[in-house]
């Protein structure tokens, strides 16, 4: 039994690679057999992520979920900046710079507004909920961008480490809900050329979320919704610390 814990926690980054597959291929197994694909199996691996996580948090006490478990210390390392960062630069290959160009100040004014409007939605919601301080609320309303905007946003101004853990639980929350809405609502708002789902990914923003709501309607827009809501993101973490923190300060 030491010998095949020892075997696990060595090649530690393999068996959290191994674990994610079969997480994933029994996800799509899921939403093929039972829901008829729709919902997309990677909402379905979402969820089960959040949910072994949260219970790998319990049983273990510890700050790092189920990387804290005997054999699965090796997800520490898969879910660092780095294999994050790779993640998402990635998503933008296969993106035609021909089609991205013919979006132009539409794709443009999307970012702002996408990040201006759910900003200002996600620090209503913690205003009401009686959060009063300006580093709470832009932390939360950074967070509503998405989970990445949401840390960032919270080191830079300061906000407690409580507060940030609920930004990135509202953007994963999110992530979820884009990922499972996208193919449902995507004939509805003419989602089905490069341009409208750039100009989907930079209103809503979560890479997570429209790659994988993409990728459940139409494989071919998932570089495209993936590049603005990458643009989205880094956009995120410029405006929410700073302009937008200090008018949210300006007028607490």
């Amino acid at each position: 039994m030491n010998y095949i814990e020892t075997l696990l926690d060595k090649n530690g980054l393999i068996v959290a690679f191994l674990v994610t597959g079969i997480i994933m291929y029994t996800a799509e197994g899921i939403s093929k057999i039972i829901f008829r694909k729709k919902i997309p199996g990677s909402a379905i691996a979402i969820f089960a992520g959040l949910v072994l996580a949260y219970f790998a948090g319990v049983l273990t006490e510890g700050k790092n979920g189920i990387a804290d478990l005997t054999g699965l210390s090796g997800f520490k390392q898969m879910g660092g900046p780095v294999f994050r960062d790779f993640a998402i630069v990635s998503t933008a290959m296969g993106a035609s710079f021909a089609v991205i160009k013919k979006t132009g100040l539409v794709g443009i004014f999307s970012l702002f507004l996408g990040v201006f409007i759910t900003f200002s939605s996600g620090a209503l919601l913690a205003f009401s909920m009686g959060i009063t301080d300006a580093e709470s609320l832009a932390t939360i309303g950074a967070g509503a961008c998405t989970f990445v905007v949401g840390p960032v946003t919270g080191t830079a101004v300061g906000a407690s480490s409580d507060i940030i853990a609920i930004s990135i639980g509202a953007g994963v929350i999110k992530s979820i809900l884009v990922t499972i809405g996208t193919p449902l609502i995507a004939k509805y708002i003419g989602l089905d050329n490069p341009k409208s789902a750039m100009v989907f990914g930079g209103l809503l923003g979560t890479t997570s979320g429209v790659a994988a709501g993409l990728a459940a309607t139409d494989a071919k827009l998932v570089p495209y919704g993936a590049m603005t809501a990458t643009f989205y993101t880094g956009l995120g973490c410029l405006l929410c610390p700073s302009v937008l923190y200090f008018a949210l300060k300006a007028m607490m």
